[in-house]
């Protein structure tokens, strides 16, 4: 049994208050075969406590970590997480409905990119939904940065899951490495070219169309740039939905900026909101989005040696990532810049 002083104590409350702290956690809890405790669990979100998909990571960590838990159930805004082994291998997960599987992803990448064989997963859930990445921005925007960190994973998408219905199905191939490399990036350098997806499942051909062509009048006005934006109106799903993703590639760095589609909402909106994130981006100073950088941390904290990117904008996401990540590993971070301003992260550590 764990005795309490070798308990990291976890405040889930602390800083965005959200899911991203239990992930991060478990995590790094399985990698470094820590345990820990987390209490008041998304205390300040309009449902605290455990959710299914919040419930689906605890469990899935579990599993690959061969971990011991207790209070995880529904509801729970306390649990106690102790790891032994990581065991790589093939695994199957389910989050349940539109539950993000790319937030489950969050969890289970760090511990399986340095566990001590190869692993594939299969997730079912969300592929697309609020308040996640979806499916396409890892793919073409995080995973490109972390193979420079010689981190090496193959995804693949069989079914888009929309929200509600979800249903999405991934597939993930892990090839571990035994160290991760230090990240260097300040600057984009030169604009290669802007180019997207457009995609609707179960809904007239029109509505792909409208986003991409409202998407490429639009950057075209603003920046005088033909961008090259992909099509598919016929996207397997269980259930409609439409996303539309822009990409502003660089010699340095990809940036991506997406918008899904809901009822009542126009598709020429749908491309609005992405355009106008696009034009933030192109319009300030920083190499990673707002949504890389705050995943990425995570894989800086487990390199020897020095890291330092900058970001068009400092979130509390960001802020609140970086300080889980002082809560498990002997790290030194300085962060230069305002909350919701361009600035600067230095990271430095002489071994996980």
């Amino acid at each position: 049994m764990v005795k309490e002083k070798d308990l990291i104590e976890i405040d889930g409350s602390y800083g965005e208050g959200g899911g991203q702290i239990l992930r991060t956690a478990l995590a790094l809890s399985a990698i470094l075969k820590k345990p820990f405790r987390v209490n008041k669990i998304r205390a300040g979100r309009r449902k605290p406590g455990l959710q299914p998909q919040h419930l689906r990571a605890v469990e899935a960590l579990a599993r690959l970590s061969q971990a011991h838990i207790a209070g995880a159930t529904i509801g729970s805004d306390s649990i106690t997480f102790t790891p032994q082994d990581i065991v790589p291998g093939n695994y199957s997960f389910d989050v349940g409905t539109a539950g993000s599987v790319t937030l489950l992803l969050q969890a289970l990448l760090p511990p399986l990119c340095l566990a001590k064989g190869k692993s594939w997963l299969t997730l079912s859930g969300g592929t697309h939904v609020d308040w996640s990445p979806p499916f396409h921005y890892l793919e073409w925007v995080l995973f490109p940065v972390l193979r420079t960190m010689g981190v090496s994973v193959k995804i693949n998408i069989e079914r888009w899951g929309w929200y509600p219905r979800g249903g999405g199905v991934i597939h993930i191939e892990i090839d571990p490495e035994s160290e991760i490399k230090p990240l260097l990036l300040l600057e984009r350098g030169g604009l290669i070219r802007i180019h997207g997806l457009s995609v609707s499942s179960n809904l007239p051909a029109h509505v792909s169309e409208r986003q991409r062509e409202y998407a490429r009048i639009k950057i075209k006005e603003e920046f005088n740039v033909d961008s090259e934006i992909q099509m598919d109106s016929n996207a397997p799903a269980n259930g409609p939905g439409s996303f539309l993703l822009l990409l502003a590639e660089f010699e340095k760095i990809t940036a991506g900026f997406s918008s899904l589609g809901k009822r009542g909402k126009k598709a020429e909106d749908v491309a609005k909101d992405a355009v106008e994130d696009l034009t933030d981006y192109l319009f300030s100073d920083g190499c990673l989005d707002p949504h890389s950088a705050d995943q990425i941390v995570v894989f800086m904290g487990l390199t020897k040696g020095s890291s330092a990117f900058t970001t068009t904008r400092i979130t509390e996401h960001l802020l609140t990532n970086l300080w889980v990540i002082r809560r498990f590993l002997d790290v030194e971070v300085k962060v230069s810049g305002e909350l919701r301003e361009s600035g600067r992260v230095d990271l430095s550590s002489q071994s996980y």
